[in-house]
Parts: C-alpha cells; sequence; structure tokens
C-alpha cells in the first residue's frame, strides 16, 4: 500500500514537470481561445467536475458538521480577507524604498485583496486527506464573499473605485460549485453501497484535473504579454511571491497547531491551503473591471498571473511533506488516547 501511495507521488510529481514544460514549449495550445478551450474546459467543466466529484466522495455527516465548525471558517476568512491584505500593506512599505516597480508592488497589494479559488485548496487538501468539507465550505463562501469585500479592499489600500458585475459573477459560482456539489451528494445517496465496495479513485481524478489547470495557467502565463519584464524584475517578484506563500503557510500552521487552537491535523491542511491561496478566475475580472483604461494595468496584473501557478505548483510539491506530518500527528492522537 506505502508502496502504490508512493508511486502515485512520483507520476503526480513528474506530470506537473511534463504538464509546465508542455505548456512552455506549446503554449498557445492551452490558452483561452486556444484548442483546449481552457475557459470553459477549466472555468466551467473541470471547477464543477471538482465539486461533482466531491459530493460523491463526501459522506452528507462530514459536510454538516463542516458547515457549523464556525471558528474554523471565521479564522480562514479572516485571515483571507483582512490580515492577508493588511500584512501585505506593511510589508509594501519596506518594498517602496526599494528599486521595485511602483505598479509591480500596487500589483502585490492587489493579490492580498482578491479571495480564494474555488479549485486549487480543495483539491490540495483532498490530496493531503485533510478536511475536505471544510474547504469546500471556505472556498466557495470566501469567493463569494470576495465578490463585495475585494473591491471594497482595493478601494480601501489603492483608493480606486468601480462598479462590479455582482450577479453575473454570483451565478457562475453557483453554476459551478454549488450546483455539481449538490448534485453529487444526490448521486451518491442511490450508490453509496456501490461506491463503498467499488472505492472509485476520486484522488486520481482530482490529480488529473490539478494537471490540467497546471498546464493551462501555465500556458497562460507564458502566453501573456503582460509578463514581458525584464530577468531582474521577474525573478524578484518570483522570489518575493514564494516567500509571502511559505511565510504565510508557516504562520497559519504555527496558529493552527496551538495547543488551544481547537483544531484537528486534518483542519490544519484546509487552514493552510484556503488561508494562504488566491483567485486567478475572480481576480483578473475584478482588476480589469477595477482598472478599467488604466495605463499599467498590465503591470498591477503581473503579480497575481504569478502567484496562482506558484501557489499550485508550491502545494503539489508540498503534499507530500504536508500528508506525512498530518499521518504522524494522527497516529500520535489515537496512541495518547486512553482506553476504556
Amino acid at each position: 500500500m506505502r508502496l502504490l501511495e508512493r508511486m502515485r507521488k512520483e507520476w503526480f510529481m513528474i506530470g506537473i514537470v511534463l504538464a509546465i514544460a508542455g505548456a512552455k514549449l506549446e503554449p498557445s495550445i492551452g490558452v483561452n481561445g486556444g484548442p483546449l478551450m481552457p475557459e470553459i474546459t477549466v472555468s466551467y467543466i473541470a471547477v464543477a467536475t471538482i465539486f461533482f466529484n466531491s459530493g460523491l466522495s463526501l459522506n452528507p455527516e462530514e459536510l454538516t458538521s463542516a458547515l457549523v465548525h464556525i471558528k474554523l471558517h471565521l479564522f480562514i476568512q479572516i485571515f483571507t480577507l483582512a490580515f492577508f491584505p493588511a500584512a501585505i500593506w506593511l510589508f509594501l512599505q519596506l518594498l517602496s524604498i526599494t528599486p521595485i516597480n511602483e505598479w509591480l508592488l500596487k500589483g502585490l497589494q492587489t493579490v492580498g485583496c482578491m479571495p480564494p479559488p474555488v479549485s486549487s485548496a480543495v483539491i490540495l487538501t483532498k490530496a493531503v486527506g485533510g478536511n475536505e468539507a471544510a474547504a469546500i465550505f471556505n472556498s466557495a463562501f470566501g469567493s463569494f464573499l470576495g465578490i463585495v469585500v475585494t473591491p471594497l479592499l482595493l478601494l480601501l489600500f489603492l483608493h480606486s473605485s468601480s462598479s462590479v458585475p455582482f450577479t453575473s459573477i454570483f451565478s457562475q459560482l453557483f453554476m459551478t460549485v454549488v450546483v455539481p456539489l449538490i448534485i453529487g451528494q444526490i448521486v451518491r445517496r442511490y450508490i453509496k453501497d456501490w461506491l463503498e465496495r467499488k472505492k472509485p479513485p476520486f484522488g486520481a481524478v482530482s490529480s488529473s484535473v490539478l494537471l490540467t489547470i497546471i498546464y493551462t495557467t501555465f500556458c497562460d502565463t507564458f502566453s501573456n504579454p503582460n509578463i514581458d519584464l525584464d530577468t531582474f524584475s521577474l525573478i524578484l517578484i518570483l522570489f518575493i511571491i514564494c516567500s509571502i506563500q511559505l511565510s504565510f503557510m508557516l504562520l497559519t500552521f504555527i496558529f493552527s497547531t496551538r495547543n488551544n487552537s481547537g483544531f484537528t491535523p486534518a483542519d490544519t491542511v484546509a487552514v493552510m491551503f484556503c488561508s494562504t491561496h488566491k483567485s486567478l478566475t475572480l481576480g483578473i475580472p475584478m482588476l480589469k473591471i477595477v482598472f478599467a483604461g488604466h495605463e499599467y494595468l498590465s503591470l498591477i496584473s503581473v503579480p497575481l498571473l504569478i502567484y496562482h501557478p506558484v501557489q499550485i505548483l508550491l502545494g503539489s510539491v508540498l503534499v507530500p511533506t504536508i500528508k506525512s506530518w498530518m499521518v504522524s500527528r494522527q497516529k500520535g492522537v489515537k496512541l495518547t488516547r486512553p482506553t476504556v
């Protein structure tokens, strides 16, 4: 069993390398409007598949118990939409004295203001074996909340304002997140015995979808003219983004593993991914609306265009390490429980 699990991890890492290499060699295949049509296959079909898959695999009791875990939800949403943008603002006060382009720094601030994505955090939490139900709720709820909160944060930190098409974004999220999840739960009722007997490879399905998302995301990144910056600036922004992600993942890990936190190891996994991931799908349309006609929109967009593939890649690389930690902690908890 361990050998099979190790082989899956190795094949997944090979898949990541091949996806990025394929995107670099021929990015036109996976860009919006290309043969794969990611604006439909990824934005709608892939996301819907993720949540339908989650609806099939999740016990209704797990989903119900996740909904009432108020402390966990508050922690994730406050960290994502309050602490994250405020911390980035403070960090940028230090970076403002450096020669880094000021519009790239403003772009970093927009990253901090973005809501969580509806897919990557769920897939990575599931890959680790964490609290998938909590990840689903917080990714979906955070996305809905971000439609209202993100423009307000951009106004607060960047003094920009514009009207946002709430209705169209809400309807897209509802159709790609809520509806597939409900359908998955309904289908599960009728084939529950078959699912328990056959144990379909839900993890493999999620991993395949994630590789597709990685590929199309890097296709967009490699083909985007907005990232036509000098090598030094790109490397510096990439380093800053990686540092921010790792620092915040470590911070959420420390907070959620304190003795009085009340979170299980599975909760910690959901916290680490849901609190630090940012949505490109919602973010780019919002930036185009809020900064419509702005001459530096391309530079402002660069950090988010980099942040998204980095969060998926970094999260995928860390999956085996986080999974090993979670399993060891769960075993430790079981061993320390008193026997009756």
